[in-house]
């Protein structure tokens, strides 16, 4: 296994005598092949390994190495285009798994000599925090019902390390991701399945349309992706199909949108201090079976206030007038000075710095913007195509800031959808689909073309 960064970008060639690599196709004469920009090679680099080309920095040090290669896979995908070029769509496998026992992860961006929570946290020992084994399809053509051409791949795996998933699945956590790419029309598929196991009962699968240059979804590194404009509130809308076939038990919290984005108490934009720099996500939860823990008697769970279609502060404790059930969820970020009580503090464990966090659910609040109205829409039998004013509705959610300060430019470098099952009691499977996944903003609308 190499550094956990792999890419499958590749363009499409039609010649009657080009070399290719893939499954080859006739087309009106003439061979179609599909050239792929990365290879073996390339995805296996591992910590220390020498980068094929100059201008990126080896490292050891496999943190290091891993942004570093995302930079090298980024620049061999790179699509030059007016105004900016891009990369690629970003598919991110997570495992929640913590050993408590050990100081690999800081607490609220401060590296500690010794964890000391109370917050549980699932790991069956040593070595609970590994990284997976990924299969990897590269992407071939294919032709199928009406002699439609397609671009498709996959990838795949699993984290127990002792499975075997050429013979069976069985028991064993698993995820994949395999696309779809209609070649005269442009459009992707992405099918998307995830199941958690005994060992790995919290797992994460979401497919990403990221930022191309910058710090992605507030990571303090230099990342790549697809948005060559960087959505900003209110003035932005996402369009996508999203179709959920198995929903992954209760403790699956799919989402329809997950946003992201990073800027400090203050109000000013992050520069990578993860002692200041503050993650801040929001998330529409579409499974009927998420309650809302906000509520008159736990406000904890509430942000401070809402703020109505038509701009009213709704304080959280007008217990006749907020809506309560219009949010999973409210979390403070670690490093805030001046909390209003009573407040939660966000998970200090699993970003590289503090994170603040605001889920919402089905509620005619958001219906005003596109979103669900209620518990059920869009969920298993439900597949819709969304168009979401996703600007309008970010404008309106309440995130921390020092008093005093200027309102921060909420910036979004991260647009994304799949699904986290927290912690399930038993083995669950997660299976849905997007498709026709858009961004629009003012005047530029971003669409994928032809990398994956």
């Amino acid at each position: 296994m190499g550094s956990p960064r792999y890419a499958d970008c590749a363009d499409l060639y039609c010649s009657s005598s080009a070399a290719h690599l893939g499954g080859g196709l006739v087309n009106n004469g003439s061979q179609c092949g599909v050239l792929h920009k990365v290879n073996d090679t390339d995805n296996s680099l591992g910590a220390g390994d020498k980068f094929p080309t100059t201008g990126f920095e080896s490292s050891a040090d496999p943190d290091l190495f891993a942004k570093e290669k995302e930079l090298y896979l980024g620049s061999l995908c790179e699509v030059q285009e007016s105004p900016n070029p891009w990369q690629f769509w970003m598919i991110m496998i997570k495992n929640g798994n913590f050993d408590k026992n050990t100081t690999l992860c800081p607490e609220n961006g401060q590296k500690v000599s010794k964890i000391v929570t109370d917050r549980k946290f699932p790991c069956f020992g040593e070595g609970c925090m590994n990284q997976p084994v990924v299969y990897h399809n590269y992407s071939i053509l294919e032709s199928f019902g009406n002699q439609k051409v397609y671009l498709t791949g996959e990838f795949s795996g699993t984290y127990d390390l002792d499975a075997n998933l050429v013979e069976d699945v069985g028991n064993n956590s698993f995820f994949s991701v395999s696309w779809k790419k209609n070649i005269s029309t442009g459009s992707w598929i992405f099918s998307h399945r995830m199941s958690t196991s005994t060992k790995y009962p919290w797992l994460m699968l979401y497919l990403r349309a990221d930022a191309t240059k910058g710090f992605n979804g507030g990571y303090h590194y230099n990342g790549r992706g697809m948005l060559k404009k960087l959505p900003e509130s209110p003035n932005f809308v996402v369009r996508l199909t999203l179709d959920v076939k198995r929903g992954g038990g209760p403790n699956s919290q799919i989402y329809l949108l997950d946003i992201g984005s990073c800027w400090k108490n203050n109000g000013e934009p992050c520069d990578g201090d993860v002692l200041t720099d503050v993650t801040r996500y929001s998330e529409m939860i579409i499974n009927p079976a998420t309650t809302s823990w906000c509520r008159p008697d736990n406000l904890v769970s509430c942000p401070p206030y809402h703020i109505s279609p038509t701009g009213e502060i709704i304080h959280r404790n007008e217990t006749s007038r907020f809506p309560y059930s219009a949010y999973h969820l409210y979390c403070s970020p670690g490093n805030a000075k001046y909390l209003e009580k009573p407040y939660d503090i966000c998970d200090p464990y699993s970003n590289p710095q503090s994170q603040e966090l605001v889920q919402i659910l089905p509620h005619p609040e958001w219906g005003v913007h596109g979103y669900p109205k209620k518990q059920g829409d869009g969920w298993i039998g439900d597949a819709r195509t969304w168009e979401l004013d996703v600007g309008a509705l970010s404008s309106r959610l309440y995130f921390y800031q020092d008093p005093g300060t200027k309102p921060a430019r909420r910036v979004w470098s991260s647009i994304n959808v799949g699904t986290e099952i927290y912690v399930s009691r038993t083995r669950e499977t997660a299976e849905w689909s997007v498709s026709d996944f858009d961004v629009l903003v003012p005047e530029f609308k971003l669409k994928a073309e032809s990398s994956n």
